[in-house]
C-alpha cells in the first residue's frame, strides 16, 4: 500500500493502539491499529480473516505493514475509519439508551454482517457495542475480528483447539462451560448487545467479576433479563437469541426473517407490554422483569461464592470457569475499552 503518515490516537488497548492515518498520494484518511510485532498475534489473526471479507457490514481492510518507530518493530492493520466510534459511544451520547426504531435498524446490519461472516465458516467470537463501529448516520460496521475463528470444515486441528475467547458477560452458556464457540455463540451476544443499546449496561448486574459472571451464565440457568419497556416483538426477538441450548437459539438467516428485524412500523409506547411504558429516562432502565420460572435460582443467588462446599463436578467447573477467566489467551483485557485521546502525531 502507499506510504501513509500516523496521525493522532483514537483508541489505545493494553497491547494496542488505534490511530487515525492519511495516504500521501491521495489523502485518504483511514485507521490503523498498531501493536509491538512480537506481541501482535491476535492482530494477525485479525488481518488474517479481515482480509478475506467484502462486506458492507464488515468494517472495510485496507491493508498491512511492518514499520520501525522509536527501535521498535510494529505490525500495522489498515482498516476504514469509523467517524462515529463505537456503538457503545453512540449509545451513552444519545443519553444512555437508543429508540427502539434504532435498535431495530442497528440490530438488522449486524445480523447482516454475522450472516456474511457465518456463510464463510468464521465465528466472530466477541460480539459486543465495543465491537461494532458507526461508520456514518445511522449506520454501523462489525469490527476488532481478532478473537474470530473459522470453524469451518477446512479448519485446522490448531485452529480447532484454540483457547475460547471473548468478553465473559457477553458470553453463550456453551462458551462460559469450555464446550464450544460456534456460530450460535455470536447470536447469543447478539441478544446481549441488543439489551445493551436499549440499556446502556452490560447485560450481567456483575460484569467487574468475571468468576461469578461466568458461574452465573454456564450453570445457574439464567439468561439476561430482556426489558420490560420493550415491545412484544423486541422481547420475543430477543428470546430467540438467547436460548440456553445454542441448538435452540435462532441462527443469524432465521432471525433476519423475524418480525422485529421486518416490521417497518417505528416502535410506540403503545407497543410495549410493561404497565410502565416505555423509558423516560436512563434511570427507568434499570427496571426489569423475569421471563421465565427457570431463572428463579438465579434470582435467589446472584453471587455464588465459589469457597462454599459444592459437589466435585460443580468445583471441577468452577476452576475451569477461573483458568478462562484468569487465561492469557482469553482477550477481554486486550479490548479497546476505555480509549483516550493522544495530540501527538508521528509519521509512518
Amino acid at each position: 500500500m502507499e506510504p501513509w503518515t500516523r496521525g493522532p490516537t483514537i483508541g489505545r488497548g493494553s497491547s494496542a493502539t488505534v490511530s487515525i492515518a492519511t495516504a500521501h498520494g491521495s489523502d485518504e484518511i483511514f485507521a490503523v491499529k498498531s501493536a509491538e510485532l512480537s506481541k501482535s498475534e491476535f492482530l494477525q489473526t485479525e488481518q488474517q480473516i479481515l482480509s478475506t471479507l467484502s462486506s458492507p457490514s464488515i468494517i472495510a481492510y485496507k491493508g498491512c505493514s511492518v514499520s520501525s518507530e522509536k527501535g521498535n518493530l510494529v505490525y500495522n492493520l489498515c482498516m476504514e475509519y469509523a467517524p462515529g466510534g463505537t456503538l457503545s459511544d453512540e449509545v451513552h451520547r444519545r443519553g444512555g439508551w437508543l429508540k427502539e426504531a434504532e435498535i431495530r435498524s442497528y440490530t438488522r446490519q449486524i445480523l447482516i454482517g454475522l450472516e456474511y461472516l457465518h456463510s464463510h465458516g468464521i465465528v466472530h467470537c466477541d460480539i459486543k457495542g465495543h465491537n461494532v463501529l458507526v461508520a456514518g448516520e445511522g449506520v454501523v460496521k462489525i469490527a476488532d475480528l481478532g478473537c474470530a475463528r473459522r470453524v469451518d470444515h477446512e479448519v485446522s486441528n490448531a485452529d480447532r483447539k484454540r483457547p475460547i475467547a471473548g468478553t465473559p458477560v457477553y458470553m453463550a452458556p456453551e462458551v462460559a462451560r469450555g464446550e464450544e464457540q460456534g456460530f450460535a455463540a455470536d447470536l447469543w451476544a447478539l441478544g446481549c448487545t441488543v439489551i445493551e443499546m436499549a440499556t446502556g449496561k452490560a447485560p450481567w448486574a456483575d460484569g467487574s467479576d468475571p468468576v461469578s459472571v461466568l458461574y452465573q451464565i454456564g450453570f445457574l440457568n439464567g439468561a439476561p433479563k430482556i426489558p420490560c419497556f420493550m415491545s412484544k416483538q423486541a422481547k420475543d426477538f430477543l428470546s430467540k437469541c438467547l436460548k440456553r441450548d445454542p441448538l435452540e437459539r435462532w441462527s443469524a438467516s432465521e432471525l433476519l426473517s423475524h418480525g422485529f428485524i421486518d416490521e417497518s412500523e417505528l416502535f410506540t409506547e403503545e407497543s410495549g407490554t410493561c404497565k410502565m411504558g416505555s423509558p423516560t429516562s436512563v434511570l427507568d432502565n434499570g427496571l426489569w422483569e423475569w421471563d421465565t420460572a427457570d431463572e428463579e435460582e438465579l434470582e435467589k443467588n446472584p453471587n455464588p461464592n465459589p469457597t462454599h462446599e459444592r459437589s466435585t463436578s460443580t468445583f471441577s467447573a468452577l476452576e475451569r470457569i477461573r483458568r478462562l477467566s484468569e487465561g492469557s489467551t482469553v482477550t477481554w483485557s486486550m479490548r479497546m475499552d476505555g480509549w483516550d485521546l493522544d495530540e501527538d502525531w508521528v509519521t509512518g
